[in-house]
């Protein structure tokens, strides 16, 4: 590992710990995006064009996230995700390979999975603060707003007429 070492002022114990609660952050933002594409691709029915548009925004936005979570990592002189097989071990949001999935499903499963992002995302954000790791804390206080608005269009989105107030 002394070869991909960086220079910080963190403690080693802290650094590691940081920079696994980043790579996990890492892996379901990988985990996230796919998802979130892959229902972006297959989405059909009366909104299609909505739904098609809000999703690939979303994805979108999700896969900006991936490189500076990445590089924050290497900052702190810790190795990051590798590949798929890491990306699966450590990510909480689980795929789906259904062959076919209601649009209302589809947007339903992505509200869980940002919520669980959000959650995982203030745990990492503590972890951050316990440090005394403002550089990562920082960052997470953008992707979590970032993952709080993706929350709120999609809770928006899966509400029908009855709950909607019009």
């Amino acid at each position: 590992m002394a070869d991909l070492a960086t220079p910080t002022d963190l403690k080693k114990r802290d650094v590691k710990q940081v920079s696994e609660a980043l790579n996990g952050l890492v892996a379901d933002a990988f985990a996230l995006y796919l998802k979130t594409k892959n229902f972006h691709w297959h989405v059909s029915g009366p909104n299609f064009r909505d739904y098609h548009l809000l999703l690939d925004e979303q994805a979108t936005q999700i896969f900006a996230s991936i490189d500076p979570l990445a590089e924050r990592v290497r900052k702190l002189g810790e190795k990051t995700v590798r590949s798929l097989s890491e990306v699966e071990r450590l990510s909480s949001i689980k795929g789906n390979e259904s062959n076919f999935v209601p649009p209302s499903e589809m947007i339903n499963e992505l509200l869980a999975d940002n919520r669980t992002m959000a959650e995982a995302m203030r745990k990492a954000h503590k972890v951050c603060d316990d440090a005394d790791d403002v550089g990562s804390a920082s960052l997470l206080e953008v992707y979590i707003d970032e993952t709080e608005r993706r929350i709120w269009f999609l809770f928006e989105t899966a509400r029908t007429a009855e709950q909607s107030g019009h």
